[in-house]
C-alpha cells in the first residue's frame, strides 16, 4: 500500500489503518455516523486545542484548509471591521487575497519569508491603528518552514483587545498549542496535516461566545461558518451539505492513533527527532538549510540547492524511484527544495532518505 513515502507538508504518509478506515460506506443521516463519529471528532478537537474546552467549539467544513481560512475570514470579519493580516509567506499572503475577494477592510503587513514576523512592529501598528478589530497570522509558514512566535504575537494582540485568527494548518496536532492560554479566538487546520488523516475537510476551533455573534456575516452560502456550526449543533453532527464520509471516518481513526501515540506532546517529540535526523544527515552530505535552527519548525525543512547546476526534477525523480517524494521550493529569493517531517514517518525513514541522497550523489 506504500509505493513511496510522502515527505511533504500534507497530503502526507498515513498509516495502513487510516487507509483501511475508508473501506466502508457511510450514510450521512445515520446516527452512528453523526453522533458516534462527527460529534466525537468535534469534542476531541476542542479537547486537544484548549485546557478550557467549555469555552470553545469545533466546526468541520468540506474542502481543503484554504476553504476553512476563507470561511473564517468571510464569516467572522464584518463589513465594518478592520483586519490586520500578518504575512511572511505564501499562506499569509493568501489571507490578503481572500480579503480582496470579500471586500474586507484589511492591511497586509509583510515580513521577509526567511524570518519570523516581528512582534514589535505588530505592536507599533496596532498602537497607531486602533480601528483594527481582527488580526490573522499563520503559525507555521510552510513556504519555508519558519515557525512564527505565536505566544508573543498572541500576547500583543490580546493586550490591544483584538480578535486573533490563527492559521495553524501545519502545526495543530503536531506542536502543542493551548488556545485558552494564548487567548486565540479562531484556529484553523485541516484533516491531512499533523493529525495524519487524509484530504477532504478542514476544521475551525472557535471561541463559542464570538462565533455566536457571527450570524448573518458570511458572504458565501457554502462557506458560512456560522450556519455550518448551527446545523451541527442542532443536528448533533449533521452537515448542511454532503459530507466527505470516508475522509471523516479516516480522521476518527487518525485521532485514535494520535491518542495511542501519547498525544500532541509525543507526536511533537517524534517530529522534532525526524527533523534532527534529517538535518544532521543532509548537512553531513554538504547540504545547507535555508533557515537558522532557532527559526525552524519541525514540520518542513528547506534546503539550498547544492550547486548552480543542480537539477531538482532529476533529483526528485531519482528519490521517488528510491521510495521518497519531496517538495520543490516556494520562494523567489533562493533556489531551494523542501522535505516534510510530518505524517506516519519516523527517524529511521530519514536515515534511509539521507542514504538514498548519498547514493544519488555518487552516481
Amino acid at each position: 500500500m506504500r509505493p513511496y513515502l510522502l515527505l511533504t507538508p500534507g497530503p502526507l504518509t498515513t498509516t495502513d489503518t487510516v487507509k483501511q478506515a475508508m473501506m466502508s460506506d457511510w450514510c450521512t443521516w445515520d446516527e452512528e455516523y453523526n453522533l458516534d463519529i462527527v460529534e466525537v471528532i468535534r469534542k476531541k478537537l476542542v479537547e486537544i486545542a484548549t485546557s478550557h474546552p467549555e469555552e470553545y467549539t469545533a466546526v468541520l467544513m468540506q474542502g481543503s484548509g484554504s476553504f476553512c481560512v476563507e470561511a473564517t475570514l468571510g464569516s467572522v470579519v464584518g463589513s465594518t471591521d478592520n483586519l490586520l493580516v500578518v504575512a511572511n509567506g505564501a499562506y499569509g499572503k493568501r489571507m490578503g487575497v481572500i480579503s480582496e475577494y470579500y471586500n474586507i477592510n484589511y492591511h497586509l503587513m509583510r515580513f521577509e519569508e526567511t524570518e519570523p514576523v516581528n512582534v514589535s512592529k505588530i505592536d507599533t501598528y496596532l498602537t497607531k491603528h486602533p480601528e483594527v478589530t481582527h488580526v490573522s497570522l499563520v503559525h507555521c509558514e510552510t513556504t519555508t518552514g519558519v515557525l512564527n512566535p505565536l505566544e508573543e504575537v498572541a500576547a500583543i494582540v490580546k493586550r490591544h483587545g483584538k480578535v486573533l485568527i490563527v492559521d495553524a494548518m501545519s502545526s495543530f496536532g503536531g506542536i502543542p498549542i493551548d488556545m485558552d492560554k494564548l487567548s486565540i479566538d479562531f484556529m484553523i487546520s485541516s484533516a491531512n496535516k499533523c493529525i495524519q488523516g487524509v484530504p477532504g475537510f478542514g476544521f475551525v476551533i472557535a471561541r463559542r461566545s464570538l462565533l455566536e455573534q457571527c450570524k448573518g456575516t458570511a458572504r458565501s452560502l457554502s462557506l458560512d461558518l456560522y450556519d455550518q456550526w448551527e446545523a451541527m449543533e442542532k443536528g448533533h453532527g449533521k452537515w448542511r451539505f454532503t459530507s466527505p464520509t470516508h475522509v471523516v471516518r479516516a480522521f476518527m481513526q487518525a485521532l485514535s492513533e494520535l491518542n495511542a501515540e501519547g498525544g500532541v506532546e509525543a507526536r511533537y517529540a517524534r517530529y522534532c527527532e525526524n527533523h534532527r535526523v534529517l538535518v544532521e544527515g543532509m548537512r553531513a552530505l554538504g547540504y545547507k538549510t535555508l533557515l537558522p535552527d532557532e527559526q525552524q519548525s519541525p514540520v518542513i525543512t528547506s534546503f539550498y540547492y547544492p550547486s548552480s547546476d543542480f537539477n531538482f526534477k532529476e533529483f526528485y525523480l531519482k528519490l521517488k524511484a528510491k521510495g521518497f517524494v519531496i517538495y520543490p521550493g516556494k520562494i523567489s529569493q533562493a533556489d531551494t527544495f523542501r522535505i516534510g517531517n510530518i505524517g506516519d514517518v519516523h527517524p529511521i525513514d530519514f536515515v534511509k532518505l539521507t542514504e538514498a541522497v548519498k547514493e544519488i550523489m555518487a552516481e
